[in-house]
């Protein structure tokens, strides 16, 4: 049986600047399972996509326990190393994020993204401090990914944005973070100056106008996320089938399903069977 200190060696060991991982990213039980058997080595949660799941919008409106429970089912659904997107934290302060961190382990995630919404520096690092302090005190080597968010600047002067992108993402490092998420869509160009600069591995979006994984992995990054990407396109498709029934009384939109029955026989064998 992997353990959870297994899975985050595991988890910690996927992270390769030029091969990175890659991370189709998940809302629910059901999502993780199908993102698992597609072959994924591991799987990160939306923080949205959870959010919308629970019929909530996203950005900091679910609490604590909502969040965690989301998580277990996750984890219990899948035997692969998940990785918990936190948003703020789920708390007003260091202590409460440690609290966070302590209830993620506990539910058996063995990574954090954690987004700094453009917090003052030294306040958001004193919140990953306490996040690693909260895993270390466990033994467990969480993976802590501090998401910048610099992509909320004005956009215009690329110096201004990558110099405070670099900034924020040393003082991460010294506080204790593993990799650095930026969110937005770079050029290649971009991305390789940002992996040849950062402190720490690089994690980007995957998307709708982002280069190719291929591209990415020529730029360095170590990891590539979907992001919410999966659970919009998702819900899109809810909202263009329901439309298509509802006004014309056709159901093409939903040619190329997944099967029922193979749908069915995934989500009723064991994780990883």
């Amino acid at each position: 049986m992997t353990t959870l200190l297994d899975k985050a060696q595991i988890f910690r060991s996927l992270h390769t600047p030029g091969a990175p991982l890659v991370l189709p990213n998940a809302w629910d039980a059901a999502s993780a399972r199908v993102v698992a058997d597609a072959g994924a080595l591991a799987i990160a949660t939306t923080s949205a996509g959870v959010a919308w799941s629970l019929g909530h919008g996203d950005g900091n409106r679910l609490s604590r326990e909502q969040a965690l429970g989301a998580i277990a089912r996750i984890t219990a659904a899948a035997d692969v190393p998940v990785t918990a997107d936190i948003e703020r934290g789920y708390a007003t302060d260091p202590a409460g994020v440690a609290e966070t961190v302590r209830g993620v382990l506990a539910v058996g995630a063995v990574g954090i993204n954690i987004e700094d919404t453009l917090r003052p520096v030294a306040e958001q690092a004193e919140r990953i401090a306490a996040a690693r302090r909260a895993a270390d005190e466990t033994g467990v080597p969480l993976f802590i990914n501090a998401r910048i968010d610099t992509h909320r600047l004005a956009p215009g002067d690329r110096t201004a944005w990558l110099e405070e992108t670099l900034a924020r993402a040393r003082a991460y490092a010294q506080a204790g973070a593993d990799g650095i998420f930026i969110l937005g869509t770079w050029d290649s160009e971009t991305v390789r100056t940002l992996v040849d600069k950062a402190p720490v591995p690089v994690n980007v979006l995957a998307g709708p106008g982002a280069p190719s994984v291929s591209e990415l992995a020529g730029a360095g990054v170590a990891r590539i996320s979907a992001g919410s990407s999966i659970a919009e396109a998702a819900y899109g498709l809810v909202r263009r089938a329901a439309r298509e029934l509802l006004e014309k009384g056709t159901t093409t939109t939903l040619e190329g399903g997944f099967d029922y029955a193979d749908l069915n026989a995934l989500l009723l064998a064991e994780p990883g069977h």
